[in-house]
């Protein structure tokens, strides 16, 4: 057996009784997932952008965000002057660093202090070894993720280089985003299951475990999310919301709270955002919870309507799910659908993975139905996850007023199509019952 495979039995079992992998096994399964996308998935984007060597330069406490994709699971920063470069190879991709150490179990290091004090001399004396036709650096106009080279070792670079090899830099930005959007089958197997946990955490925050009705408010919610997210020993890249919409006249952008200590009530519809971090992975979602009156037994049918045209509005968007589709031609056509079908859309979907908004193809935003500049030009690529985020406005004659059916579920787009990575919200959590409600 593979030790990747036995560590991932070791993570399923940990799953199936709620406990977390210690950080020693934590470390061995992100050295693989490493290895792995060093070794079978650079080459070939390597390959596709056209790259010979794609040079990484960072510094202690000021990581490139891709470098950070890449820090070994005993490193929590890179050190001193860190230079990582991948060269591209008839047998692959030859990872090297011109560092003091080993950049971890994967990439070693091929810098003698002794015998070269100079460090950027070294990288030039390497990089000309390689007689590259094109360099590949961290810089971008419209991904943060991918402009991660600052100026200062921009210059270190540039001038230990011989003037004939300047005309070779090039911006690696598409080779940095599609590094971050791609997904490895390692990868899949892992997030699938750090959805389930996050949907089995947002359960349990809603329900009468941690919820009474007429005492709990939407701030002890919030502060529960947190606290079993550290007890179980993850980390959340985002503070969690937790917000109510209910009877009565209200701005929808506030939402119904007089306070974010608002307290939950009978016949409350609630919503929540809510993402962990674990084993290099992201996830973000957001679900919808009823909390039941006394005499109910189900949500109100006005409210299960009104659900359903949330998933409509995912349905119409995750169908115009193409390969090589921009994102903001997918965002003018999902929405040009719903309307289409009497919906009333919201779309603002982003990559997800190694970063929770992430680098890939962007489909909207809150404040831009009309299209993102920039990364909403990225063309959709396979074996790409997205946090499906979005809503659409209800009018609901019960209530005299407008809801918002606020989902976002991670969503994977491979060879096969689009398909929810753990399911999906289509009934909602109801506070004082237990059934399933993803399918």
């Amino acid at each position: 057996m593979k030790p990747y495979i036995f560590l991932i039995c070791l993570f399923s079992q940990a799953l199936f009784s709620q406990k977390i992998l210690p950080l020693r096994e934590r470390a061995d399964l992100i050295d693989a997932i490493q290895k792995e996308r060093i070794q079978n998935l650079l080459p070939k984007l390597m390959e596709e952008q056209n790259l010979d060597l794609w040079v990484l330069i960072t510094r202690e406490y000021n990581e490139d965000p891709v470098v950070k994709t890449l820090l070994p699971p005993t490193w929590l920063n890179a050190r001193r002057r860190t230079i990582l470069v991948f060269s591209k190879t008839k047998k692959g991709i030859d990872a090297v660093a011109i560092t003091r150490y080993n950049f971890g179990e994967n990439i070693r290091s091929i810098w003698n202090k002794e015998k070269q004090p100079d460090q950027w001399q070294a990288l030039s004396e390497y990089i000309q070894s390689q007689n590259p036709d094109r360099i590949g650096i961290n810089t971008s106009e419209h991904y943060g993720i991918a402009d991660g080279l600052v100026k200062t070792d921009y210059d270190g670079m540039m001038n230990a280089l011989p003037k004939a090899y300047h005309k070779k830099i090039v911006s690696a930005e598409t080779l940095a985003v599609r590094w971050i959007e791609t997904r490895t089958p390692l990868e899949m197997t892992l997030f699938s299951q750090l959805v389930e946990i996050t949907h089995n955490i947002i359960s349990e925050a809603f329900s009468t475990q941690v919820i009474t009705p007429g005492t709990t408010t939407t701030e002890d919610v919030v502060w529960w999310l947190r606290e079993k997210v550290a007890a179980l020993g993850l980390d959340t890249w985002f503070h969690p919301t937790v917000d109510v919409q209910r009877t009565g006249k209200s701005d929808l952008y506030a939402f119904d709270g007089k306070s974010k200590y608002d307290v939950i009530s009978p016949g409350d519809l609630l919503h929540c955002d809510f993402g962990i971090s674990y084993l290099t992975l992201n996830t973000d979602c957001q679900e919808l919870a009823y909390v039941l009156k006394p005499e109910e037994t189900e949500a109100p049918d006005f409210l299960v309507a009104a659900l359903a045209q949330g998933n409509a509005v995912q349905d119409h968007l995750t169908q115009n799910y193409k390969k090589g589709r921009t994102g903001n031609a997918i965002l003018k056509q999902a929405i040009a659908d719903s309307k289409a079908a009497g919906l009333r859309p919201q779309i603002y979907t982003h990559p997800l993975g190694l970063f929770g908004h992430s680098a890939g193809t962007t489909i909207g935003m809150w404040d831009a139905q009309e299209g993102v500049p920039g990364s909403g030009d990225h063309p959709l690529q396979e074996e790409t996850v997205y946090a499906i985020e979005l809503n659409a406005k209800v009018f609901i004659p019960e209530w005299e007023k407008d809801v918002r059916v606020m989902l976002e579920e991670a969503g994977y787009f491979g060879a096969d199509g689009f398909r929810y990575v753990n399911g999906r919200q289509t009934e909602y959590i109801l506070i004082g019952n237990k059934r399933s409600h993803l399918k």
